[in-house]
C-alpha cells in the first residue's frame, strides 16, 4: 500500500512538474521518432489520430521511470521489447548473451573487460519487479482454483454461492443479493478494474505527454523553421537593398554628371548666343565701313586694299554666322537628348529609391512591428514581374546609354568651344589685317596730300610770278607806246617837209628803222604776254585740279581715318568674341 502511494505521489509530481511542462527538463528519451503517416515534406514530429494508438507504454530513464517495462521505441539508445527467445537461432542466443553482459563478440579487438560494464537487462536478464499494491492485480488474482469461503449464518453467502468468474456477467450467476448489501464484483475484478483505469490514465497520459512533447517539438521545429527563414529572407533583402543601393548611387553619380553637363552645356550655349549676339558688332562695323568708303568721290572710290580687306571682313562674319547657326541647332538637339537622358536616369533612380525604401522598410520589420497585417493577395508572381538579369541589364543600359550621351554633349562642347575660339582668332586676325591697311591707307593719303599741297604752293608762287611777269609784260608794252608816238610823230613831221627837202635821208631810215625795232619790240613782248597769259591759265587749272585733289583725298582721308577709325574703335576684343 505504502509502495503503492509513493508510485502515485511520483506520477503526480511527474504530470504537474511546470519544468518538465515549459520543457526546461529534457523530456523522456526514446519515444519519439518522425510519424510514419505525416507529410513527407514536414519535419515535424507532431503524431496524427490514426498513429496515436499505435504507441504503448515505454521505458524511459530511471529517473522518470513509471511506466511497465514494454517499449515501442525505436530509440537506439534503449532496448526494444524482446518477447522471448523461442524460434530464434544459436547465433542470436549466443548475441543476446553477450548483450546481457555488456559485451561483443569475444573475438572483437574492442571487447571489453568482464565487469567493465553493467549487464543489458533484456529478455534473458530481466528485471525483478516489486510486489504490486495491494490495489492492483496481486499473483492470486490469476489462479483460477481458489477456496470457497465456507457459508456462515451471516454474511454475503446468505443466498447461496455465486461463481465470481470471468463470465459471470453473463451467466447471471450475479449480483448477488442479501438482506444486507449487494455485491457485484469480487476483489479481483475490482483490482483488475483499478488495473485497467491505472492502465487507462497511464496511457491517456503517456499519450498527452507525448502530444504535448511532439507540440512542443512542431513548435520549436516550426519556430526554427520560421526563424530560419526568416533569418534568411531577411539577409536576402538587405542584400539585395544593398545591390538597389549600389546601383541607386550609380545613377545618382550619373544623373549629377548629366546635370553637370547640362549645366556646362547651358553655358556653352548661353556663350554661343553671346558670341552669335557680339558678332553683330563686327558685322555692322564692317558693313558701316563699306557704306562710309562709298562717300568717297570719283577718282577716290578705289578697290584697294582696305576695300578688299573689309570684303573679306564682312564674307568672315557671315560665314561664322552661319556656322554659329548650325552649331545652336545641335548644342540645342543635344541639350534635348541630355535631358531627355537624365530624365530617364531620374525615372529608374526613382524606382530604385521606391523599391530601396520598401525593401529597407521590409528589412527593419520583425515580429514587434507594428504595421504587420494579412494581405493574402500580395502572395503572387505579377505578370509585368522583371527578372533580376533583366533588371540588372536594364539598369546598366540606361547608364550606357546616359554615358554615351554625355560622351556626345562632351564632345560637342570641345567642338564648339573650338569654333568660338577659332571664330574669335579669325575675326581677331582679319580686324588686325584691315587696321594695318588701313594704317597703310592713311598714311599714304597723308603723303599724297602733303605733296599735292606742297605743289599747290609751288603753282600758286609760280602763278603769282606769272601774274607779275604778265603785269610787267603789259606795263612794257604800254611803256612802247611813248616811243612809237614819237618816232611816229617825227616821222609824220618830216613828211611835212616840202618837195625836195622830203628826201630820204639816214635820219629817215633810222626812223623807220626805229618804228621797225618797236613794232618788233612790242610783238615780242606781246608774244610772251600771250606764253604768259596762257601759263597763268594752266597754273590756274592745275591749282584747281590740285586743289580739287586735295580735296578729295582729304575727304578720303577723313573717311578712313577719322570715321572709319572712330567706328572701328567699337571693335570688340577676343574675348568677347568669343562669348566670354
Amino acid at each position: 500500500m505504502i509502495s503503492g502511494t509513493l508510485l502515485f505521489l511520483l506520477v503526480l509530481k511527474i504530470s504537474i512538474d511546470p519544468k518538465r511542462l515549459s520543457g526546461d527538463i529534457k523530456p523522456l528519451r526514446g519515444i519519439l521518432k518522425n510519424s510514419t503517416t505525416t507529410h513527407p515534406a514536414s519535419n515535424c514530429c507532431c503524431p496524427n489520430s490514426s498513429a496515436l494508438p499505435a504507441f504503448q507504454v515505454i521505458k524511459a530513464k530511471e529517473e522518470y521511470s513509471i511506466l511497465p517495462t514494454t517499449s515501442t521505441t525505436t530509440n537506439q539508445g534503449y532496448y526494444q521489447p524482446v518477447e522471448g527467445v523461442s524460434g530464434t537461432n544459436p547465433q542470436q542466443q549466443i548475441a543476446r548473451m553477450y548483450a546481457t553482459a555488456g559485451r561483443q563478440d569475444p573475438e572483437h579487438p574492442e571487447n571489453p573487460e568482464l565487469g567493465s560494464r553493467v549487464p543489458v537487462p533484456n529478455a534473458l536478464r530481466p528485471i525483478l519487479e516489486e510486489n504490486p499494491a495491494c490495489y492492483l492485480p496481486q499473483p492470486e488474482d490469476f489462479i483460477m482454483a481458489q477456496k470457497i469461503a465456507d457459508m456462515g449464518p451471516v454474511g454475503p453467502w446468505a443466498t447461496g454461492k455465486a461463481d465470481w468468474g470471468s463470465l459471470g456477467g453473463l451467466t447471471g450467476t450475479r449480483p448477488v443479493v442479501d438482506k444486507y448489501s449487494i455485491t457485484r464484483y469480487s476483489e479481483g475484478e475490482w483490482r483488475a478494474h483499478n488495473k485497467e483505469i491505472w492502465d487507462y490514465t497511464k496511457t491517456e497520459q503517456h499519450r498527452a505527454y507525448l502530444i504535448d512533447w511532439n507540440g512542443r517539438q512542431c513548435l520549436e521545429q516550426t519556430q526554427a523553421d520560421v526563424d530560419r527563414n526568416q533569418g534568411y529572407n531577411t539577409r536576402r533583402l538587405n542584400q539585395r537593398e544593398m545591390g538597389i543601393m549600389r546601383w541607386k548611387c550609380e545613377l545618382e553619380r550619373a544623373i549629377a554628371l548629366a546635370a553637370e553637363e547640362i549645366s556646362f552645356m547651358e553655358e556653352q550655349r548661353r556663350r554661343l548666343k553671346q558670341a552669335a549676339a557680339v558678332l553683330q558688332m563686327p558685322e555692322s562695323i564692317a558693313g558701316e565701313c563699306l557704306e562710309r568708303r562709298t562717300g568717297r568721290l570719283d577718282s577716290e572710290l578705289v578697290r584697294d586694299e582696305v576695300e578688299d580687306e573689309l570684303i573679306k571682313e564682312v564674307a568672315l562674319c557671315s560665314e561664322i554666322r552661319s556656322i554659329f547657326s548650325r552649331t545652336l541647332k545641335d548644342v540645342e538637339m543635344q541639350l534635348l537628348e541630355d535631358h531627355t537622358a537624365k530624365q530617364r536616369l531620374e525615372y529608374d533612380w526613382s524606382d530604385k529609391r521606391i523599391a530601396h525604401e520598401l525593401d529597407a522598410l521590409n528589412y527593419s520589420l520583425n515580429t514587434r512591428s507594428t504595421i504587420l497585417m494579412f494581405k493574402p493577395g500580395a502572395v503572387t508572381f505579377p505578370e509585368n514581374q522583371s527578372t533580376p538579369e533583366y533588371w540588372e541589364h536594364f539598369t546598366k543600359e540606361t547608364l550606357l546609354a546616359g554615358e554615351a550621351t554625355r560622351q556626345r554633349s562632351v564632345a560637342l562642347r570641345g567642338t564648339l568651344d573650338a569654333i568660338l575660339m577659332n571664330s574669335a582668332r579669325d575675326l581677331r586676325t582679319q580686324a588686325d589685317r584691315l587696321e594695318l591697311a588701313l594704317n597703310r591707307k592713311v598714311a599714304c593719303y597723308e603723303e599724297v596730300v602733303k605733296n599735292l599741297e606742297s605743289e599747290l604752293k609751288q603753282i600758286l608762287l609760280q602763278l603769282a610770278d606769272v601774274e607779275s611777269l604778265i603785269n610787267a609784260l603789259k606795263a612794257a608794252i604800254r611803256k612802247m607806246d611813248t616811243p612809237i608816238k614819237k618816232v611816229q610823230t617825227r616821222l609824220d613831221n618830216r613828211l611835212q617837209r616840202p618837195r625836195v627837202e622830203n628826201c630820204r635821208d639816214p635820219p629817215h631810215f633810222g626812223l623807220v628803222e626805229e618804228v621797225n625795232t618797236i613794232g618788233d619790240n612790242v610783238t615780242v613782248f606781246q608774244a610772251q604776254l600771250g606764253q604768259a597769259e596762257a601759263s597763268q591759265e594752266q597754273m590756274i587749272i592745275i591749282r584747281n585740279v590740285l586743289e580739287r585733289e586735295i580735296m578729295l583725298k582729304k575727304k578720303t582721308l577723313e573717311i578712313d581715318r577719322d570715321q572709319i577709325g572712330a567706328v572701328r574703335s567699337h571693335y570688340p576684343s577676343a574675348t568677347a568674341l568669343s562669348g566670354h
